[in-house]
């Protein structure tokens, strides 16, 4: 099923198709559990590693012991280990061109990051940049295919971005002020090492973060210009109602092995493209956010999302009333009242409330961005999307700025 290469939608038997054309991959192979960290060795000895570089982002990795414990692991299994430390939160591309010289220099063939969506982005980056001859920004403004990629194995310390199985990564050029994705299917992840029992020192702020982060990952699926999609759309849902449920679960008991595992394992699941087959997507809020930790990148990722979907959602509801009064109703289990608008709107504010029940920001304003830096933003959001961006409804510029300032209030007062 699906459209025709035409892009119009077919009509059989007098109904138009729903579900789009897909390809799905997903090479990845998952060893989750207690103390999987200790098989990185064996596994890619197996697979030919003989030179791998271990990349990670700040003390937290090296001071709790998990790289000295990778590295042994490797190290026991005949592997020469290489290190680069000092990814930051939103991974910048100078640090990553580091990492290329030295795969080139050592003749790297594995690189195992160890970490979360912001160090696994950067270890993509370096994996294409390794194999390529020209600067490895290249390929982010491009966008050109790239075959050929160092292949990764992730130990997963943050459950969120679901960097660990998808095949995007998003890296900053701080000397350009941009932000902005690559998506190559070659550098998924060959395996991912997920031990819930390493994320239970995580702060409260990052798990929650991360849980908008994922949980986010999902409304972008679910909300665009397709209609039902039911193995998808359930499978969406699904997984939301889950992301819901354990989010509190995991903050009042950090060391709940049980709310950890099925807080982890659904972080990938949301980012894996699963949660996505046979629908266009629309992803017009990851690229508003952006630009916010592009121009600030302390903004955590997650904490700009909370802010920006919200606000999103009241903008383009009138598109779609009824997907937002059945996701509502599906989700935070609200009553019909007869009135779609009403409920749709209804269902937007229990999407805020969950933020903000996990402590993250509601307004623009509490990450420090003001009415002046929406037009600081706007010429780089047209880099990164082009004039015209989003799925559900189609958006300018000007529907960019309309976005940024509904988000300045948090509400739905029209400026």
């Amino acid at each position: 099923m699906g459209r025709p290469r035409n892009g119009k939608r077919r009509i059989l038997r007098g109904k138009a198709e729903n579900m789009e054309n897909f390809e799905f991959v997903s090479p990845t192979r998952f060893v989750f559990g207690h103390g999987v960290e200790t098989q990185v060795g064996e596994r890619l000895a197996s697979d030919g590693a003989r030179r791998a570089l271990i990349h990670y982002g700040g003390g937290s990795a090296v001071a709790s012991g998990l790289v000295a414990r990778v590295r042994a692991s490797l190290e026991q299994a005949g592997v020469t280990v290489f290190e680069l430390g000092g990814v930051r939160p939103n991974p910048e591309i100078a640090l990553v061109r580091e990492g290329v010289a030295l795969c080139k220099r050592e003749e790297i063939d594995w690189i195992v990051a160890v970490g979360g969506g912001s160090v696994i982005d950067s270890a993509k980056a370096i994996s294409n940049g390794a194999c390529i001859e020209e600067d490895v920004w290249e390929l982010f403004e491009t966008k050109r295919p790239n075959p050929v990629t160092l292949p990764i194995a992730v130990v997963l310390t943050i459950p969120a971005a679901g960097s660990e199985a998808s095949k995007n990564t998003v890296v900053s050029n701080d000397e350009l002020g941009r932000k902005t994705g690559y998506a190559n299917d070659n550098h998924r992840p060959r395996y991912a090492f997920m031990n819930p029992e390493l994320t239970f020192t995580l702060p409260p702020f990052q798990t929650a973060a991360g849980i908008t982060d994922m949980f986010c990952h999902l409304l972008e699926r679910f909300f665009d210009d397709v209609g039902a999609v039911p193995v998808t759309d359930n499978l969406n849902l699904s997984l939301m109602k889950t992301v819901r449920a354990e989010a509190p679960r995991v903050l009042v008991d950090p060391e709940n092995y049980d709310a950890r595992a099925n807080i982890m394992w659904a972080g990938m699941l949301c980012h894996q493209g699963l949660a996505g087959v046979g629908r266009h997507e629309d992803w017009a809020t990851h690229g508003l956010e952006h630009e916010l930790s592009a121009l600030d990148p302390s903004i955590t990722h997650g904490a700009g999302l909370a802010v920006m979907f919200p606000a999103w959602m009241e903008y383009v509801c009138d598109a779609n009333y009824a997907r937002f009064a059945y996701y509502g109703r599906e989700v935070f289990g609200l009553a019909p009242t007869g009135d779609l608008e009403a409920d749709a709107l209804s269902a937007i504010d229990e999407t805020r409330m969950f933020f903000a029940s996990l402590g993250m920001p509601t307004t623009l304003e509490e990450l420090g961005v003001g009415e002046e830096d929406i037009e600081r933003m706007i010429p780089t959001l047209r880099a990164n999307k082009g004039e015209v961006f989003g799925s559900m409804k189609k958006l300018d510029m000007d529907d960019a700025r309309a976005i940024y300032r509904l988000a300045l209030a948090g509400c739905a007062e029209e400026e």
